[in-house]
C-alpha cells in the first residue's frame, strides 16, 4: 500500500487539482470538525452533509428544512450576524451534539477547514473521516479495504499545517504496521512524529495553535480533552455520495 500525507491546507490544493484520485483518502481535522462528526453520528445523526461555504449551507437548507445547520468560522458558532441573518443550530463542539438534540437529524456542517478537505476526499475512489476518538477502527477498516494508494490528508488550521492532524495522521499510520506499506517523505514525518511523541500525546496537542486557542475560552476548553479521547468509538466514518454516514 503506498501511503501518502497531505500536510497542509497549500497540499490540500494541490490535491484538489491532480487528474487522478485513486484509492481511499482518509481526513483528519482532529481539533475539531472530524471529532465532531464522528461524535454526532454515534449519537444518532442519520447523516452528515459537509460544505464548504455559509452561502452553500443555507441553500441546502432549502431543500432540507428538517436539517440542522451546524458549524464555525473562527471557532465560534455561525451566528446571524455572521450568516446574513440565520442563527446556526449548532457549532462545532462535539459535546453540542447530544443524543437529545440530533438524534435521527440530517446535520448540514460548515467549518473554516475541515469541510474542504472533505470536499476534496469526495473526489477520490473512497474516503472516510477519522480522530483520535474512532482511531482503531479507521485502520480495521482500511486493512480490510486494501487499497492500493491510501491518501491522509491533514486539514489544518486556516492556511496552516496543524500539529494534531499531523500527529493523528502518525498514529494512524503506525496501526498500519501488520501489513506491506511504502511511505512518502510526508508520511515518514508524520509516522516519526507520532513515534516521537506517543508517550506524551495529550501535552504535545495542549501545545498546538488550535489547542491553545480553544483552551482559551473557557466555552471550549473542554473539547480539547473531548477530543483526545483513544477509540471512544468503534466504527468507522464513511464519505458515500456527498454525505458521511456510519459505518460498522
Amino acid at each position: 500500500m503506498d501511503i501518502d500525507v497531505v500536510l497542509t491546507p497549500a497540499d490540500i490544493e494541490r490535491v484538489s487539482k491532480a487528474s487522478e484520485f485513486t484509492g481511499l483518502a482518509v481526513v483528519f481535522d482532529v481539533l475539531r470538525a472530524t471529532s465532531t462528526m464522528i461524535t454526532a453520528l454515534h449519537n444518532g445523526v442519520k447523516s452528515i452533509i459537509p460544505i464548504a461555504t455559509i452561502k452553500e449551507a443555507l441553500e441546502l437548507k432549502k431543500n432540507f428544512p428538517d436539517a440542522l445547520l451546524g458549524g464555525e468560522r473562527n471557532g465560534l458558532r455561525i451566528s446571524a450576524k455572521i450568516s446574513g441573518g440565520v442563527d446556526f443550530d449548532l457549532g462545532n463542539s462535539p459535546r453540542e451534539f447530544v443524543k437529545e438534540k440530533v438524534d435521527g437529524k440530517t446535520v448540514v456542517i460548515t467549518t473554516t477547514n475541515g469541510t474542504i478537505a472533505i470536499k476534496t476526499a469526495m473526489k477520490f475512489e473512497s474516503g472516510v473521516i477519522s480522530s483520535f476518538l474512532n482511531l482503531s477502527a479507521t485502520a480495521r477498516y482500511i486493512i480490510r479495504s486494501n487499497p492500493k494508494k491510501l491518501t491522509i490528508i491533514c486539514s489544518g488550521t486556516r492556511d496552516k499545517a496543524s500539529l494534531e492532524d499531523i500527529i493523528a495522521a502518525g498514529a494512524l499510520i503506525n496501526k498500519l504496521n501488520e501489513i506491506q506499506t511504502d511511505l512518502s517523505d510526508s508520511a515518514f514525518v508524520a509516522r516519526d512524529f507520532y513515534l516521537y511523541n506517543k508517550n506524551n500525546l495529550a501535552n504535545v496537542v495542549r501545545r498546538s495553535a488550535n489547542a491553545k486557542r480553544l483552551l482559551s475560552n473557557p466555552e471550549l476548553s473542554n473539547d480539547v480533552g473531548f477530543c483526545l479521547q483513544l477509540d471512544l468509538f468503534n466504527f468507522v466514518a464513511i464519505i458515500k455520495d456527498g454525505k458521511i454516514l456510519k459505518g460498522e
